[in-house]
């Protein structure tokens, strides 16, 4: 059959594509950056497409067109630069839905969440829960998946995080440590949705899925931690009062366009524990989260991704203070700083050129900030800084030798700018 996989770019998305792919359906993925995942994954058909800008059935027509099946695993998990919410998971998808009436399609999967319990009133949830009722009275045949959380081979959001968390040193720091997490293993969302698609699951179930197992997100670090090879260390139990300013930096991060799962929907769910309420018709079996990490072991790259994690937007912090600072501090001392460029332009110039170079320096350390030019921004700390490096060379090679080494200083801030750039990408 012909599947169109919403949210194919991302981790439980590609899964479940690639298990399609080896069923021999014929799979569309939608995305709204899918260049790197076509390289990847050239054997599927991708379309370039942002649900947020497609609320009107109108909008879905092309997608649709020849598609048996639509499989969506889009979604966001709260508002920011970067994600509408009521656009994403559910005004697109009544437009979905009013399009598919029209088009002969001959189900939708749903991967939604348990939207019951103490966080149902949060946007990510209502949001979903909408979208999953419009979806069961709307005529379609349908398949509604409720994982818990999801575990995989690779890692995104909060699995990413308990990996970071797994890895500190000496201690590791929790806020909800005894509250209970309920699991499912990726492969076991993947193979359920494409029992759905196979005709192996009747239309119309709704599907909690999770292992069962009784853990906390204690136990789940340790297993974490045990997995990644690291000696075991304490957990330090903290009162949720602690982790507000962290959510806070979370939630004005994700402002920004970064999705950390620090942020306050994320806390706020955890706060009452993630559960998997029992489906009576489907079949036991899932694999627990040792199960799964145990017959994937880790390696160094998981070492590594683990404790660049926490690291990665203090590191971008650094940055942007670092080029804040250096074009602040010239206007405070303009006649020390535009003493540089004097050596080798006329006075008026000199002075245009310390304050050109200082609005530069300002603009490079925001845009770095915001996620969607954080890239451009590294890019453009590396051109600048080997331009500063060259002029100041040029005219000035006994800088060199300054006791205060400004020049030498400068290669190590390369190559934190270098380090910021091999691990931006989020997927």
């Amino acid at each position: 059959m012909n599947v169109l996989i919403l949210g194919a770019t991302g981790f439980i998305g590609s899964a479940i594509a690639r298990k399609l792919v080896d069923d021999g359906h014929q799979v569309t993925g939608l995305g709204r950056d899918p260049s790197r995942a076509a390289v990847k994954m050239p054997v599927f058909r991708w379309i370039r497409a942002d649900l947020a800008g497609m609320t009107a059935s109108g909008n879905w027509r092309d997608a649709l067109e020849g598609q048996d099946v639509v499989v969506n695993c889009a979604g966001a998990l709260q508002d920011g630069l970067s994600d509408d919410l009521v656009a994403t998971q559910e005004d697109a998808m009544l437009a979905l839905y009013e399009a598919a009436r029209d088009s002969g399609l001959r189900l939708v999967v749903q991967v939604s969440a348990e939207t019951e319990g103490a966080a149902s009133d949060l946007a990510f949830l209502a949001t979903k829960r909408r979208a999953d009722a419009a979806l069961a009275s709307s005529g379609l045949p349908f398949v509604i998946l409720r994982p818990a959380l999801v575990i995989g081979r690779n890692a995104h959001g909060g699995s990413a995080l308990l990996r970071a968390l797994a890895a500190l040193p000496f201690a590791i720091p929790l806020v909800h440590a005894e509250n209970s997490v309920a699991t499912v293993a990726l492969d076991d969302v993947a193979n359920t949705a494409s029992d759905a698609v196979n005709g192996d699951l009747p239309a119309g179930s709704d599907l909690a899925l999770g292992s069962g197992e009784g853990l906390t997100l204690k136990d789940l670090v340790v297993i974490h931690r045990r997995w990644l090879g690291l000696p075991p260390a304490p957990v330090i139990v903290l009162p949720p009062v602690l982790a507000r300013p962290v959510t806070w930096l979370a939630d004005a991060a994700g402002m920004l366009g970064w999705r950390s799962p620090l942020r306050s929907t994320a806390m706020t769910t955890m706060s009452g524990g993630i559960a998997s309420r029992p489906s009576s018709d489907f079949k036991p079996g899932l694999s627990s989260a040792a199960e799964m990490l145990a017959a994937a072991p880790s390696g160094i790259q998981d070492l590594w991704f683990a404790r660049l994690y926490l690291l990665k937007p203090l590191i971008i912090v650094a940055l942007s203070l670092f080029w804040l600072i250096s074009g602040l501090v010239p206007f405070f001392a303009f006649g020390a700083a535009s003493i540089h460029f004097a050596a080798f332009l006329p006075a008026p110039l000199a002075s245009a050129a310390t304050i050109a170079t200082s609005f530069a320096d300002i603009a490079l350390g925001l845009a770095v900030l915001v996620r969607p030019s954080a890239k451009r921004a590294l890019l453009g700390m590396l051109l600048l800084t080997l331009a500063y490096l060259l002029a100041a060379t040029l005219a000035e090679p006994a800088l060199w030798l300054d006791p205060l080494g400004p020049l030498v200083k400068v290669p190590p801030s390369i190559l934190l700018t270098l380090a910021a750039l091999a691990i931006l990408d989020e997927r």
